[in-house]
């Protein structure tokens, strides 16, 4: 049996992604979007996020990495954000201005959506339509497949074919290939690691905690509260710049920073 280094939680696949394979996902009840711009969440810089010298152990290999939290003592979270309907460009500024580490494990079928679908209660998603927005980012862009399928009800070839399919659309329109994986849903078997693997990637990465509308946290620890090393799972649905502005000031406001997920794992990571 391959180990996974952190204990992975039934609940993950109750709060992976709600996109459906060919539709986007059930939108959360929301508010009646307002004129007023969404102001950014602080003026102040957001540091690097960079791991400092011996802060993260390096893993031993044990069969194909499967990450949902970072090991390690300082403050610190990661926010990483799915599938791509929503291309909301406050979103974007935030995220540039701020210099937030964030990674984006985007699904082709959802990038490539037609812009202005309607996402339920008076939203429509933004954009959606292309990978300029991602590119432009500046951010990792890692690997969720094409079509967002629950993978465990997939073959091996089957599986394969929507992973490598995936890190070769984003190497093509982004200009660098995914290292990592997330499986929609958080559904996954030996299958997905072996495919996973054979496409490139280097680990698969889960979460320990999921963001709900109004930047409500939902916890998968009986605590209810974060802790250094958390993962943290978002959407791009509406509205997004609202939501991350408040989740951005909540994690702050108890102490803790944003760390670059893909820095901390160049660290985790057994050497190949």
């Amino acid at each position: 049996m391959r180990r996974a280094f952190t204990i992975i939680l039934t609940a993950l696949a109750l709060s992976a992604c709600s996109a459906p394979p060919a539709a986007p996902p059930p939108p959360p009840p929301v508010a009646a979007p307002t004129a007023s711009p969404t102001p950014s969440p602080s003026p102040s810089p957001t540091p690097s996020g960079l791991p400092v010298p011996g802060e993260v152990t390096r893993m031993k290999r044990d069969g194909f990495p499967v990450i949902s939290t970072i090991p390690t003592k300082r403050k610190v979270v990661f926010l990483t954000i799915d599938d791509g309907w929503e291309q909301d460009p406050g979103f974007a500024r935030i995220v540039r201005e701020r210099g937030i580490p964030i990674t984006v494990f985007p699904t082709r079928d959802a990038v490539e959506a037609k812009d202005g679908q309607e996402a339920g209660q008076g939203w429509k998603y933004i954009g959606a339509g292309g990978w300029p927005y991602f590119r432009d980012l500046g951010v990792p862009i890692e690997n969720h497949t094409l079509t967002h399928p629950d993978l465990r009800t997939l073959g091996p070839d089957a599986q394969r074919a929507e992973i490598c399919g995936a890190a070769k659309a984003i190497e093509r329109h982004v200009g660098r290939a995914p290292e990592l994986f997330r499986p929609p849903f958080g559904s996954w078997n030996a299958a997905t690691l072996t495919a996973a693997e054979k496409c490139g990637m280097r680990a698969m990465v889960l979460w320990t905690a999921s963001v709900q509308t109004d930047a409500l946290i939902a916890y998968q620890n009986p605590e209810k509260r974060l802790y250094p090393g958390d993962i943290l799972l978002l959407h791009f649905r509406p509205p997004l710049e609202k939501d991350f502005t408040r989740l951005v000031r909540k994690i702050e406001r108890r102490g803790f920073s944003f760390g670059d997920l893909n820095a901390y794992l160049d660290d985790l990571l057994p050497v190949s």
